[in-house]
């Protein structure tokens, strides 16, 4: 099971010659889709099943970022307008009737990912809410408490997990209190240690996720000169000791403004700060192309938990 540290993305909603090739020969960890990729129901089930016959794995990782609202890649073809925030201010209210109908919530919407032959889905999103967090979060948060942000992100993997989809937890080690878009630009997080243990790390710590996706933030109390993302520091000491996270660590996209250099320069020092994968998201071939020729095969680690990823789905 030789594949390549990399999830790569689409150009439209029928494969290219090229990423076919791609998909067949240079064997990617993996796929994500965005709106762009998707038409309609039939579609997405044949680019899904293309997919997979190009890369010889009925298991092959096919990523989607559908959280409801304002973050959906299925919203011209399904109405779910609710938002995570919506089940955090539920939560406090009525917190028995709040589970219940949360559940329904993932188990529908598992439901129709399985159907679409999509086996990942981008939740729940960990950032804990706070008065100056920049609206790129904003309702993507469950709460302003951290202990509801915590619980229903237990509860999102527990629910994915019954339905044969792997969550992932973001934004590693907690994007809450950024005021800028990591779209845009480099946020920046001057808070102490002690003080982002109290509240932003918090919910990330001890899940069983399979899957986690870092921050790409500049936290200059724990690493003066690196963004999360490309921080050894934060990925070995943080991540890794302080949170246990025990899953694969993948990067959020690449090719967004808060990481400074070029495209295989943002995804190689990732890789060496101890992300086990690279997202890129923009779709462009030429530079998934480029991407899977230079990155290096997955290491034994990453080897293993996709193993365990592929017997958790049988």
């Amino acid at each position: 099971m030789k594949t390549k540290a990399l999830i790569i993305s689409l150009k439209n909603t029928k494969l290219s010659k090229l990423e076919r090739i791609i998909l067949s020969k240079e064997k990617p960890w993996g796929v994500i889709l965005f709106k762009r990729n998707i038409k309609s129901f039939n579609q997405i089930k044949n680019l899904t099943n293309e997919i997979r016959q190009l890369s010889n794995n009925k298991y092959f990782p096919i990523l989607i970022d559908e959280e409801g609202m304002n973050v959906s890649r299925l919203n011209d073809l399904i109405n779910h307008n609710i938002s995570a925030n919506f089940f955090g201010n539920l939560l406090k209210k009525n917190k028995d009737f709040s589970l219940k109908i949360f559940k329904h919530y993932i188990y529908s919407l598992s439901k129709l990912l399985n159907e679409l032959g999509i086996n990942i889905n981008t939740i729940p999103v960990l950032d804990v809410l706070k008065s100056h967090t920049n609206k790129i979060i904003g309702n993507r948060s469950f709460s302003k408490d951290k202990k509801i942000v915590k619980e229903l992100g237990k509860f999102t993997i527990k629910y994915l997990h019954a339905n044969k989809i792997s969550g992932i937890i973001k934004h590693l080690p907690g994007h809450g209190s950024a005021r800028s878009d990591s779209h845009k630009t480099l946020p920046k997080v001057s808070m102490s240690l002690k003080k982002l243990e109290k509240t932003d790390f918090y919910p990330f710590k001890f899940s069983n996720a399979k899957i986690g996706m870092t921050a790409h933030i500049l936290y200059s109390k724990l690493d003066q000169k690196n963004p999360a993302t490309l921080s050894k520091k934060i990925i070995k000491n943080i991540i890794r000791k302080k949170m246990k996270f025990k899953g694969i660590l993948i990067s959020d996209d690449i090719s967004m403004k808060a990481l400074k250099y070029d495209l295989l320069t943002n995804a190689k020092k990732s890789l060496e700060a101890g992300c086990n994968l690279v997202l890129y998201c923009s779709g462009n071939t030429s530079d998934n192309l480029k991407l899977i020729k230079s990155l290096p095969y997955i290491d034994n680690f990453t080897l293993k938990k996709t193993s365990e990823f592929y017997n958790f789905l049988r």
